[in-house]
């Protein structure tokens, strides 16, 4: 394919030397070097996929790089977000992210956007850049970044990650398909955990981030072949890496139609599922939205009412794996894809609830649902109302990271 880029920007002595094993690459030579000097690159999110994005090419010398995210840095994040520091706990991630980013390369322009990305700013944010890079973990920003970069006209190298695999593609509708080609509609609520949920190797972004800025900067010069059309299956554990063909649709919702008649829509309505990893999230599952009949509590009140003997159950529905780490004395146990199940097999007369896990759920006492941030009990709140469940549920906020914050710190938190 051709260069995004003309070659418009000259270059200084100081960066001839910088990018000296660029320049003897006849790929790249002096011409390319300008172009990726020239280039714009926006980068949605400064998280695992962002940092090897934001250093790389940072130190490739691309002159302009955007950075949206309105997260914080948490230690947390440091198992994979190489990019920052614990010096930069607590500090906005675009900061933090800049501070590196310049120490790597002083020459270049860091525009930050502190806010999330929705539709009401997708298309202003995109505007001014030549590459969109998605570096998120959940489905309603991936099919808003897919949706903008369609109507924009612009490329959107895509990149996910979980637990040891990984995928790679570059969804440019002007020349193949776009993401909703390959995923036209998104999974149920809660098919497909987060990386908060079912956890990431650590190492895992880096080598996935670096696949997509190599997307980005063969984009850039117009080298290779970009995996227009292709995903790239990536298996850790098997060191294996597989191409599939990715096919576009004529019937696409999206790029089938001209740019100008391309809406941006309602994502977290669409995916039924919260586009920023948020404890406040009410749950939707199956069409259904039950924000209105979810209630919710604070740790601060949920221990008053314990240390006062209420009559309540505590239910955790954490996978096992995470009480290990840490739990509340005296909790019931059972976890959301468990939950999920039984109240499937009620539904579809399959079983009876007596004969599943549901029924060590009491429907006659009020139960306060608790998960590590409150986000997959919404979710079990959801499945017990569907499954008949009419007694008082509510939502822990926070879930156990608010207990460790605000109530017990010797609670470890992850």
């Amino acid at each position: 394919m051709s260069a995004l880029v003309n070659a418009t920007a000259e270059l200084s002595h100081e960066e001839i030397r910088r990018y000296a094993r660029h320049l003897i690459m006849p790929e790249v030579g002096i011409e390319g070097q300008r172009k990726l000097k020239a280039a714009s690159v926006l980068l949605i999110g400064t998280g695992g996929l962002g940092s090897p994005l934001a250093l790389y090419l940072a130190a490739a010398g691309i002159g302009r790089i955007g950075l949206v995210d309105y997260d914080v840095v948490d230690e947390t994040n440091l198992q994979r977000q190489v990019i920052h520091g614990q010096s930069t706990v607590g500090h906005l991630k675009v900061d933090s992210a800049e501070i590196r980013m310049k120490e790597i390369n002083p020459n270049l322009q860091v525009d930050k956007y502190n806010v999330p990305l929705t539709s009401e700013n997708a298309l202003e944010l995109f505007a001014p850049y030549d590459v969109i890079i998605d570096g998120t973990d959940n489905f309603p920003t991936r099919y808003l970044v897919n949706d903008a970069c369609v109507k924009l006209g612009k490329p959107n190298v895509y990149g996910s990650i979980f637990r040891f695999e990984g995928q790679v593609s570059v969804f440019y509708a002007n020349e193949g398909p776009c993401y909703r080609c390959m995923f036209p509609t998104p999974p149920p609520p809660g098919l497909v955990p987060s990386c908060a949920e079912g956890g990431v190797l650590g190492i895992l972004p880096g080598t996935v981030g670096t696949m997509q800025a190599t997307e980005g900067i063969k984009l850039i010069l117009g080298i290779g072949e970009p995996l227009i059309g292709r995903m790239l299956l990536y298996d850790a554990l098997e060191m294996s890496f597989t191409k599939i063909k990715v096919r576009k649709d004529p019937n696409c919702p999206v790029c089938s139609i001209p740019r100008d008649q391309v809406q941006l829509i309602d994502y977290e309505q669409f995916c039924g599922m919260p586009a920023h990893d948020r404890s406040d999230y009410k749950a939707t599952q199956n069409g259904a939205n039950v924000s209105q009949t979810l209630e919710e509590t604070t740790v601060k009140e949920l221990n008053a009412r314990l240390d006062s003997g209420e009559d309540l159950l505590v239910l955790d529905v954490r996978d096992p794996h995470e009480w290990e780490i840490s739990a509340l004395d005296g909790t019931l146990r059972i976890p959301k894809p468990q939950i999920e199940a039984a109240k499937n097999d009620v539904l579809a007369g399959r079983k009876r609830r007596e004969d599943t896990v549901l029924a060590q759920i009491p429907t006659d006492r009020e139960i306060v649902v608790h998960c590590r941030s409150g986000k997959r009990s919404a979710d079990a709140i959801g499945f017990l109302r569907e499954a008949g469940y009419h007694n008082k549920l509510v939502n822990l906020k926070g879930g156990i990271l608010a207990w460790s914050d605000e109530i017990d710190p010797s609670l470890p938190k992850y």
